[in-house]
This record gives C-alpha cells, structure tokens and sequence, in this order.
C-alpha cells in the first residue's frame, strides 16, 4: 500500500515545520514518518498459538482517528492468523479485547471485554471458525480482571474485586463523597467455579485469602493453584512484597508459600506439575524481576536457575510434552529466544540475537510451533512462528511502513570516565552523509530499572525514525543503572542519583560529538519519568551541555517527591537506599530546582494531571523556580491523563509539542519560545471539509 498525506496532514505539517528534514522533493517527504501517520501506529499486543499450533489468535492495538474519533485509549481488536500468514479480523472496531485463550481442543476463543451495552468486563468466547461472540461468565456488578482456566476446561479461576454497594452510588449523588486516602482501597478476590457456559450473571463466593489476589494459575492436574498476593492494593506492595503460594483446592488452603523477596513477576508449573518456574529479583534490593528461579514443588525449595546471568529474562512458557522452559530474555540491547532444563543451568539459544526483539512467547502442545510477539528497527511488534530453526512473520501491521524511507539505527557501547561500559542504541539522520554534522535529541529512558532496545524504538513522547526524517540523529542511552546486563549493573546508580548515571549521558554525548556525527551546540535530551528526571537534571545542572531540553512527567525535587508518589517504598530499597531525612542536603542537590540559578537551557515540561506515580506538583515546582527566576519555561498539563499519555488526542499534541520545541532551539535559533497553542482548532475545520 502506498503512503500518502492528504491535505490536511501536509498543512499540518508544514505549518508545524515538521517537513523540514533533509529530504528535499514533495515526493519523497510523502515517504517519511510524520507525526500524523505516527499517530496511526498499529502494533500486536498479545499473541497465543493454537494446541494444533496451526492457527495464532492475537490483539492488536489500534489507536482512534485522531480529529474523527471521541478521544479514548487505543482500541483493542482480536484477529486470527495461520502458519501461512492469512490473517482473519474475528472482532474490530470499537472493542477492547484482552487476556485471550484457547480452548482446550481449540475449537473457541477465550477473551475478556466490554461488548455492546456491557456495562462491567465479562469473559466472552467465540469459535475458532467464525461466528458470533457469546458471553461465558458473566459476575454480577463487577467486571473480571483476570481468569484462568483449568487444562481440561471444566473449572475456572477468577479475579475479581466485589461489587459496590447500591448505597454508595446513592450516598455519592448526595454529596457524601470524603476521599480517605489509602484505606478505601478496595481488595481483589479469588472465585473458584465450575465452568459451564452462561450469560447470566452469578455471584460466587470468594476465597477467604489474605490480601489482594493479583494471578492464579492451575496445576496441570486441575488439584492446586498458583496464586499470586500481596497485603494491599497499593502499588508499592504489589512492586516489593508480592508472593506465590501454591494452594490445595479442595481445602482452599496454602500449601506453600515460595520464599523471595523484591519484585516478583509471573510464575507457572511444569508440565508435569513438579516444578514452578518463577520470575523475580535476586533480592528486596534489585530494581527489576529479571532473574529466572526453578521452585520445588513438594519441598517448596526455590533455586536461581540462571546465577550470574549477565542479561535480564522478561518472559516464558514450560513445554507441554517435557519438563523444559522456554523464555526470552534482554542481552544488552538484544533479546534471545532460549530453553533450559531442570537440572542444569546452562540454555540452549533457540533464537540468537539480532533476529528482532521478542516479548512474550506462547507453544502449541506440540512443542513445535513456537510464537513470540516481537519488534525490530523496521516494525513495532508483529507476531512470529518459530518452527526449527526457521522464524516466520506472520503479520503486517502498518503496511504504510513498507514505503517508508527509514534511518540507519545501530548499537554502540563505549567506556566512561570512570572505565564503566556504556552505550544505547542510535538513529541515524535520514540519508546521513558522512563528514556532515546534525542536531541530536538524547531521549533518555525512565526507570532507570529499564533498557533500549535495538529493536522498535519510535513512538509519540521517543522521537527515532520521525526526527531522524527531519534531519536529527536520536541516541537513546543506555546508562549505568539500566537493565539488560545483569544485576549488579543495573545496581551501579543505586545511592547516587543524578550522579555518575547522568554523567554517562554527557559521555555518550562526547563520544558522537567526538565522531563527526553531532553539532555539540544543538544537543537536545528528553525522556519521561527517571528521563524527565535527567532532563531537568540536564536542563539545570548539565545546562551548559543541552541546548534545549522536554522534561515528562519527571522529578524535580527528590524531597518532596518521596512525600507525594506512590511508590516511596521500592525508592528506598531500588534506587536511594536512604530515607531524605538521613541526608536532607544531599537529596536537595540531588534535584534539578536547586541548580536552577544556573540554567541557560529552554526548558518544556509536560505532564499528566492523574499521574500517581511522580506528582504533577513535580512539574510544578520545576516551572515555578525556572519561572521566577526568569529562565525560558513553559508547562503543559494534560487533563487525564496519568504517568505517561494514554490517550490519541494528547499523544499526538504531545509529538507535535516536542518537536516544535527542538526545532525552535535546535534548528532555528530561536530566542522567543514557541507559540503556546498549537492549530488544532483549524486542523478539526479542514477535516471536516475534506
């Protein structure tokens, strides 16, 4: 399929200035990403293979028109697709389809969603052949979050918060609505229940188990469960004290409980139901769950089955005929696909690196038809059947992408001052000519218990393949701190913040100065959360680094921050490793407001109103100490929205925001800031006249 803009997006663009790349003919700029058709950007979100292994039911995410559409999140839409690639659309549209599972003969399709006038969340299923979607449970006055479904199909096991008493809507419509913070949080419960198709709505009795229930699994005999809890619904419990236990049905009663500690991630018997594969950290101090541990079913002993493994597992799934795991896992900035066997702990790749960057990983019974959900640098996530040594793309997404002049993206990794090994993955400049210097946008990652990838790496706040189009390389770093080289590395930034980790991003910055890549006078950073904190930290304390900076929903004062997010927990055990009142100083200049006397750099900050995670005062107090003392700042809040936009409409204003602002500073030399609104009003007008 061809790509083309119509009237309206090249107007945009050009008003905006975002056809101002390096890329000189009308004809060719029709071939490069733009923030409008970036703004359509499809992308698989869930894969599961058939027990036959010939068929893949998957979600693709799907986002609303932008202009067109009322604004919402992305839509969620079911397909169905065979070892050939002949994909079907089973449901499309309007719908927000999730949790998806086979049958166990294959004949239907499990899935969660609200259809037609659902007012709550209800299992639906449909069959594999075609036909019409029909209710399967349906619970009274609530939705479902999560099912699991025992291997025979008769039982299923559902999480689900109780229903809200009539009275509270009523006493809500009189006013009576006193927000106690923290102690209305409302618990989520484990129903057990014969599984007979119906649609009508049943109440069950909930199991009597400590906590917030928040995963369940079956045993392969259909005799116990995996059951995943933690003390509350808070976040922070469900980031540090979540724990498995396997529990007897019949008695509903714990007959182990899996000793770890930290972050905890998913878990799954064997096929035999002797073992339990955990996925979890290596101990309360490691900021991700990336370690692969091997627990004993019958004497509850858990072992880390991969010690010492320089990389961080992210997925997997046991065999259905063997006791052996298949998983995934991020190996700087690729990912393998690999199996290991109890017993041993050495894997065998499946899939060695460089292939694309895989995400989650489902088997047919067989265990030959092996499907990963997985992106490269030419595509978000698509669906993958691994057979033998041969992988197949099965589906096409964006076909507009296939005419589209993308940039040149590698991986590099360099030493720091200090003698550290860094890098990060970089995009190229648009038909980059050797010798020539451009403009660099540093987009920096959040966490920092996170990694780029050398995969996808575009999106509406990480501008990659849309700025390369006009004329910027974008480096994306990948500092000490960052997962994806185990865990002692991901641990180096730990009680140092904005210390040596954010000197990295200076080092990296020399290093593509230092190779004739990069104007060191037009150097721009952004990033979101922990990236916003280092863009303000650059903005600020960097300042003379950083010619122009886009702080997101990111920190700007470690004191109150601690005081105002809801995770304080895990940032005292992951990242600080001390309370603000061991060290008030250091944690005040350890926050960009208290370099903010310094700054030379344009700063603009945008964040979510309903963000929980880092403030909105966060932003606030950053604009409010650069405004006063009369630095060049502009503050964005999106209404909604939370950590990180979820929404069309304020995805694509945010694209168009961070550009204008690297443009204006990076390009354009310009002193005044940029026009505070941006054309919409005449972009909704010239839609409707087309």
């Amino acid at each position: 399929m061809k790509l083309k803009i119509n009237s309206l997006k090249q107007a945009l663009a050009i008003s905006l200035g975002l056809l101002t790349c390096s890329v000189a003919t009308a004809e060719q700029a029709s071939k490069v990403i733009t923030a409008e058709n970036l703004a359509t950007l499809q992308a698989v979100s869930q894969a599961q293979v058939s027990p036959s292994g010939e068929f893949v039911a998957y979600t693709r995410s799907v986002p609303r028109e932008i202009y067109v559409e009322k604004d919402g999140k992305n839509w969620g839409e079911l397909y169905l697709v065979n070892d050939k690639g002949v994909e079907r659309p089973f449901i499309t549209g309007k719908v927000n389809v999730h949790n998806i599972q086979w049958s166990a003969d294959g004949s239907l399709i499990f899935f969660l969603a609200k259809m037609n006038a659902d007012k709550y969340t209800t299992l639906y299923q449909i069959p594999a052949n075609g036909g019409q979607a029909q209710k399967a449970v349906v619970l009274k006055d609530t939705s479902i979050s999560k099912y699991a479904l025992s291997s025979d199909n008769k039982s299923i096991a559902i999480l689900a918060k109780k229903a809200k008493a009539k009275s509270d809507t009523k006493l809500k419509e009189l006013g009576f609505k006193a927000e106690i913070f923290e102690e209305q949080l409302t618990n989520q419960f484990l129903y057990v229940t014969d599984f007979a198709q119906s649609d009508k709505a049943i109440t069950p009795e909930a199991w009597n188990i400590k906590g917030y229930v928040s995963d369940v699994h079956f045993s392969p005999t259909g005799k116990d469960l995996l059951v995943k809890t933690q003390p509350t619904a808070l976040i922070d419990d469900k980031y540090m004290k979540s724990q498995w236990h396997i529990v007897d049905i019949a008695k509903k009663a714990v007959k182990t409980s899996f000793a770890t500690e930290g972050k905890l991630g998913a878990a799954e018997f064997s096929y035999d139901g002797s073992y339990v594969a955990l996925h979890g950290a290596q101990d309360k101090h490691d900021p991700a769950n990336g370690r692969l541990f091997l627990a004993e079913v019958k004497s509850g002993k858990v072992t880390n089955w991969l010690p010492n493994f320089k990389g961080h597992v992210s997925d997997f799934e046991w065999s259905n005929k063997r006791n052996e795991l298949y998983f995934t896992a991020n190996i700087n900035t690729d990912t393998v696909v690999a199996k290991i066997k109890p017993g041993s702990n050495d894997y065998k790749t499946v899939v060695k690196a460089g292939k694309f960057i895989a995400g989650n990983i489902s088997i047919s019974d067989s265990d030959k038809s092996v499907v990963v959900k997985a992106n490269s640098s030419q595509h978000p996530n698509e669906v993958f059947m691994l057979r033998g040594k041969k992988q197949t793309r099965l589906t096409d997404s964006n076909t507009w992408l296939n005419d589209v002049a993308l940039a040149k993206q590698e991986s590099i990794t360099i030493k720091a001052r200090d003698g550290v090994e860094v890098g990060g993955v970089l995009v190229y400049p648009l038909n980059h000519k050797k010798g020539q210097r451009y403009p660099l946008i540093m987009s920096v990652h959040g966490g920092p218990e996170s990694h780029d990838k050398d995969g996808w790496v575009t999106n509406y706040s990480r501008p990659g393949q849309l700025a390369a189009a006009q004329g910027y390389a974008v480096f994306y770093p990948n500092y000490r701190g960052s997962t994806g080289k185990g865990v002692d590395y991901s641990k180096l930034g730990q009680n140092d913040y904005a210390g040596k980790e954010f000197d990295d991003l200076v080092d990296l910055k020399n290093h593509l100065v230092n190779m004739g890549l990069v104007n060191e006078k037009k150097v721009g950073i952004t990033g979101g959360s922990y990236g916003g904190y280092a863009s303000a930290w650059g903005a600020t304390k960097l300042t003379k680094h950083f010619a122009a900076s886009v702080m997101f929903v990111g920190i700007s004062n470690q004191l109150s921050k601690f005081g105002t997010t809801d995770i304080s927990n895990e940032m005292h055990l992951v990242h600080a490793r001390s309370y603000p009142w061991d060290k008030w100083q250091w944690y005040l200049e350890r926050s960009p407001i208290y370099w903010v006397e310094q700054s030379e750099t344009p700063l603009l900050i945008m964040h979510g109103k309903a963000d929980p995670r880092v403030h909105p005062a966060q932003s606030m107090e950053m604009y409010r100490y650069m405004k006063v003392r009369g630095k060049t700042v502009r503050l964005v809040y999106y209404p909604g929205e939370g950590h990180g936009n979820k929404r069309a409409a304020a995805k694509y204003d945010y694209t168009l925001r961070l550009m204008r602002w690297m443009d204006n500073y990076l390009k354009h030399d310009n002193k005044p800031m940029p026009a505070h609104d941006l054309p919409h009003a005449a972009n909704l007008k010239a839609q409707k006249e087309s």
